[in-house]
């Protein structure tokens, strides 16, 4: 996979420079809160937004919900799976890191060159929150569009670290919307079963759907003559 490994003036390497070079003209701050967002306060978005989901789903009748919820517990599998697939994919590739191949980066986030850096194609944290951000829009179409945009701005804050070449972030986000949706049916022809035996069960549906509101009706009304029989 020499294309990938020699770096060369292209428009990956150049996109990397001139994303990467705004962290050279930025406050300190700022870099270290992009190293912050990226690291932990994206991803943490990015389950919150999962249980956000998952309460709106909960509110839906019945069949509704349990293809959403199956759509929910698919989302991590897929991830999972996606990241697995990656692991022999990186071997493979055995792309280094930009900055072990290229001089003059800002590195950000405590990584450093050498050996231990790994290889770089393709991005684990972008494959991760695409295949979330999907698995999302499987469930909810409005809530998964803000998920793959924390994917897409988590890519973006890779390839301003340093870390990551452009085409690493799209490699990462190709694999998890692939993994997600062609193994989509599968997925859901064997968990949708499963949420509904699980919806029927007395404590545990509750995870599915929520305890239904029953609206009493007010005595007095209930108990009120109707004008017909008065005029009677």
């Amino acid at each position: 996979m020499a294309g990938l490994t020699t770096g060369g003036p292209n428009v990956d390497v150049s996109l990397l420079y001139e994303i990467n070079a705004l962290a050279r003209h930025a406050p300190g701050w700022f870099d270290r809160g992009v190293a912050l967002v990226g690291g932990y306060g994206l991803p943490l978005a990015m389950i919150l937004l999962v249980l956000w989901c998952w309460r709106g789903a909960r509110r839906q009748d019945e069949t509704a919900a349990a293809e959403s919820f199956a759509a929910l517990v698919w989302a991590p599998l897929a991830a999972s799976v996606a990241l697995l697939v990656n692991v022999p994919l990186r071997g493979f590739v055995a792309r280094p890191r930009p900055f072990v191949q290229h001089e003059g980066l800002e590195v950000l986030g405590g990584m450093a060159g050498g050996p231990g850096a790994g290889y770089s194609f393709v991005s684990d944290h972008a494959t991760l929150m695409m295949a979330l951000g999907v698995g999302v829009f499987l469930a909810n179409r409005r809530l998964g569009l803000v998920g793959i945009g924390l994917a897409l701005a988590e890519g973006l804050c890779r390839v301003y670290l340093g870390v990551h070449y452009p085409t690493d972030v799209i490699g990462g986000f190709a694999l998890g919307t692939a993994v997600v949706l062609l193994l989509a049916p599968l997925a859901m022809a064997a968990l949708t079963p499963l949420v509904r035996a699980l919806a029927r069960a007395p404590r545990a549906g509750r995870l599915v759907r929520a305890g239904e509101r029953v609206v009493a009706r007010p005595v007095e009304l209930a108990q009120r003559p109707a004008e017909s029989d008065l005029a009677a």
